[in-house]
């Protein structure tokens, strides 16, 4: 993507969010569109309107230090966007060719991750591709279309609306995020491609893309239903994965002592009984008895659960649903 058309976008949207009452200038008659005009932010960054526009338009690629802190001061940017700003204006040197889009996640971390079995976790990509989970976190996102790429399922599948009773928050903070790993990088070849599939399927995506918003990834909270566990509310925090620029280290968990916390245990359970389903030995009504006994030796309780036979053993779905009304 073009570092100068971006860096002229960013301006031109931030400048659109910004009121003459926000940085103290009289009204100057009707306006035809929103924010601020051109000669008031050149005005406000000590900048000629000439150029500003310039800057807006793409046509003066290498503003100065003291220009872009003028210009954050007065689009009122956070740290996060300021940073953004001097990204665009100073784009990094491409790090090599990009011939795959596909990932991979070192066996070190691959371990670290499937050792934790009451704590979701997952390892994203650049553009939010989930490169890895451990069992719980597929418990988590069991059932839900797309999940292979975060984002995606969010904006382009309809039933995370229902899955994310926050989805306005999520919505909003998964592409002010993919702003923000954008300005690192803005010759990657696979954001476009990203972009041009979400915008032209999700008009939400394109509403919040054009603000050109950007967050990256930190301590939050999210809100989900589970169809098995009903509602959870999870904290996460992003761990940059040094050995790999770009991926991140997503772990969720949830409050000590809160109901949260309780369902999550027999998330747990479900995701070790889901592991259990896929061992050749549950091919008899006594073998599967003995395999719910052994979680119960574990310390999962299965509250009643015992397959009477091979065949409703198989059927996880039918199991689930009894685990979910016992308990």
């Amino acid at each position: 993507m073009d570092s100068g058309k971006l860096l002229g976008e960013f301006l031109q949207a931030r400048r659109r969010l910004v009121t003459p009452d926000d940085v103290g200038l009289k009204h100057s008659g009707r306006r035809r569109t929103p924010g601020l005009r051109r000669e008031e932010m050149a005005f406000l960054a000590g900048v000629s309107t000439d150029y500003y526009s310039r800057l807006e338009q793409g046509r003066e690629r290498n503003p100065s230090d003291q220009v872009l802190s003028a210009l954050s001061r007065a689009l009122d940017l956070d740290p996060e966007a300021a940073q953004h700003l001097y990204e665009l204006a100073h784009p990094r040197t491409r790090r090599g060719q990009y011939s795959s889009r596909k990932e991979q996640v070192s066996p070190t971390l691959l371990r670290l991750l499937r050792g934790w079995d009451h704590t979701p976790a997952l390892v994203l990509g650049r553009w939010m591709d989930v490169l890895a989970t451990n069992a719980i976190a597929d418990a988590l996102y069991d059932g839900m279309d797309l999940k292979d790429n975060l984002i995606r399922m969010v904006f382009l599948n309809p039933a995370s609306r229902g899955f994310y009773s926050d989805w306005d928050k999520i919505a909003y903070l998964k592409a002010a995020h993919l702003r923000a790993v954008a300005g690192t990088d803005p010759e990657d070849p696979f954001l476009p491609e990203l972009v041009e599939e979400l915008s032209s399927q999700s008009d939400e995506f394109r509403r919040l893309w054009a603000r050109h918003d950007v967050q990256f990834k930190k301590h939050d909270s999210k809100q989900f239903h589970h169809r098995d566990v009903g509602d959870l509310t999870l904290v996460y925090e992003s761990f940059t994965v040094n050995s790999a620029p770009g991926q991140q280290l997503m772990i969720f968990q949830a409050e000590p002592g809160s109901e949260t916390e309780m369902s999550l245990s027999v998330l747990a359970g479900l995701s070790t009984l889901s592991a259990s389903m896929k061992e050749p030995v549950m091919s008899t009504p006594m073998a599967a008895s003995a395999t719910v006994q052994s979680l119960n030796v574990q310390g999962v309780a299965t509250h009643g659960v015992v397959a009477q036979d091979a065949q409703a053993l198989m059927d996880m779905r039918h199991r689930r649903q009894a685990w979910r009304q016992d308990w």
